[in-house]
């Protein structure tokens, strides 16, 4: 009788619901509540690994105010979110257009600009980022074929050197592609023929009635990319580690440094939180401003 109890009981889908999604809020509890409530209660504390947490309150978020190190990874850090995202996106958007046609090779085309997105963030492109841009590198080498004769230090110069950065980035622009291509793919064609029986030009097309039905999408990859743009990490840490002084030093890469490199652990733990705030600001702003400026009959 107890086993009949007991199989009814898992029979009911409710019970089948709870046991689908158990490892799942398992996963979110054990990997992302647990570690988020230990690393608040390291950031009021004074913590170095080595040695027990002792309690100071709010000393290490008082400490940030008169941290200039931590303006300067604030500002390069929303230099280069506010710089790569928007032409990370607009490069989405020019390429998913010229694969909307289908031929023989789109699918080779497709995947060969899908590649960056998932291998641009590895240690290995960062490190031939790195070589490509050394006084000895690709990049100088080439300008030396074509008559310009540099050995500049891409990487050395506090002018260029953020600037490799958001090349990397803006070259890993895959993913937004084909977000792009998918939602170009459901535009009806039947605007369009309107549009050119009324003698719409192609830019007139373009701009009243491609934009505006991609606003939503725009809007998915603009948040999702500016979140992305924030946590960027491996390519400062591998092929800047933050220098010339500190021109390419991402907020998290100075997290990191402090809670890791300094065994400044507590304070690497309040600017986690700082972060984490940071980036609900940013994404709550994107969201109140969403009603001025996405279709919502978009596709």
């Amino acid at each position: 009788m107890k086993n009949n109890s007991i199989r009814k009981t898992l029979e009911k889908e409710s019970a089948a619901g709870i046991v689908c999604t158990l490892p799942f809020t398992l996963g979110i509890l054990l990997f992302i509540l647990v570690p988020m409530g230990i690393s608040l209660y390291y950031s009021l504390c004074d913590y170095n690994i080595l040695s027990p947490p002792t309690f100071v309150g709010l000393d290490n978020y008082v400490e940030m105010f008169s941290d200039e190190t931590f303006f300067k990874a604030i500002g390069v850090t929303f230099f280069y979110a506010l710089i790569s995202v928007p032409l990370r996106l607009v490069f989405a958007l020019i390429v998913a257009m010229l694969l909307l046609r289908t031929t023989r090779i789109t699918g080779f085309y497709r995947a060969a600009y899908y590649l960056p997105s998932i291998i641009g963030g590895s240690v290995a492109v960062s490190i031939l980022w790195r070589r490509m841009f050394a006084v000895d590198g690709v990049v100088n080498n080439l300008l030396g074929l074509i008559g310009i004769d540099t050995r500049f230090a891409w990487l050395g110069d506090t002018r260029t050197a953020i600037w490799t950065l958001i090349l990397l980035a803006v070259w890993q622009f895959g993913s937004s592609m084909l977000i792009f291509l998918s939602s170009l793919k459901q535009i009806p064609t039947t605007l369009y023929e309107a549009a050119r029986v009324d003698g719409a030009s192609r830019p007139y097309q373009f701009f009243h009635i491609t934009l505006p039905l991609l606003t939503p999408t725009i809007f998915f990859n603009l948040v999702m990319q500016m979140i992305q743009g924030f946590l960027a990490f491996t390519q400062s840490y591998i092929i800047t580690q933050g220098k010339p002084m500190n021109s390419t030093l991402f907020y998290t890469v100075y997290m990191y440094k402090q809670s890791f490199e300094f065994k400044h652990t507590g304070y690497g733990a309040a600017l986690a939180w700082v972060m984490l705030v940071i980036v609900g600001i940013i994404t709550w702003i994107l969201f109140a401003t969403k009603r001025f400026w996405v279709y919502e009959d978009g596709v």
